[in-house]
């Protein structure tokens, strides 16, 4: 068996590179989507929020007015635990009733 110079003309070289491209493009998307934790706690913005649970942020105004809606308000930005809003959801779940 004789040594054989493997170039990137190599079709299994070439699919290799293919292969390590788009899992380095799969990565940094997930990372790009990834949220900062604090102690393991994920948190919400107001505009984040309103998005996810399709409501305005005017809805969540009144709810945090309202004392509906667990928040923090640090340096004038309004924050939400994801775990709160998990919690309030699954309290305020009804089943169908038919």
């Amino acid at each position: 068996m004789g040594n054989k110079l493997i170039t990137s003309e190599n079709e299994r070289i070439k699919s290799l590179f293919h292969s390590l491209d788009r899992l380095s493009s799969s990565l940094e998307r997930l990372f790009s989507a990834r949220k900062p934790t604090l102690n393991g706690e994920s948190f919400y913005t107001d505009e984040e929020l309103s998005k996810k649970l399709k409501v305005s942020r005017s809805s969540l105004q009144d709810y945090r007015d309202q004392g509906r809606i667990p928040y923090i308000k640090l340096a004038g930005k309004i924050l939400y635990r994801a775990s709160d809003i998990e919690k309030l959801l699954e309290d305020n779940y009804r089943e169908k009733f038919r």
